[in-house]
């Protein structure tokens, strides 16, 4: 189930963005609008969402948390994207990651 919104994920809200992997639940968070959605089969999908949502591509990244070990990764096929400084699956900038991080910490502050 894919979730879009701009508020944290209730408990009830990440059951159901987890049915789809378990043990982890992919999202793309556009960092300027702090808007994230989440759930999804593939970070494309939730791409589309924020883009058709007005989102700017170059503030979209995706990523997942893995809901046993609680750790948050930067990793994307949307995230390759040269012209905008990131040439690998992982997000490149420190400052974007740190973005990212924080994000996702807020949108699923139920868990984390």
């Amino acid at each position: 189930m894919l979730i879009t919104q701009s508020l944290p994920f209730s408990s009830d809200q990440i059951k159901q963005l987890a049915e789809q992997f378990e043990v982890y639940i992919k999202t793309v968070i556009d960092i300027d609008k702090k808007v994230c959605s989440a759930g999804m089969d593939r970070h494309f999908e939730g791409e589309q969402v924020l883009l058709q949502q007005g989102s700017e591509q170059r503030n979209l990244w995706g990523g997942g948390i893995d809901l046993e070990t609680k750790e948050i990764d930067f990793n994307s096929f949307i995230n390759i994207r040269p012209r905008d400084n990131n040439t690998k699956n992982e997000i490149q900038s420190e400052e974007i990651k740190k973005k990212y991080k924080e994000l996702t910490e807020y949108f699923f502050k139920e868990i984390l």
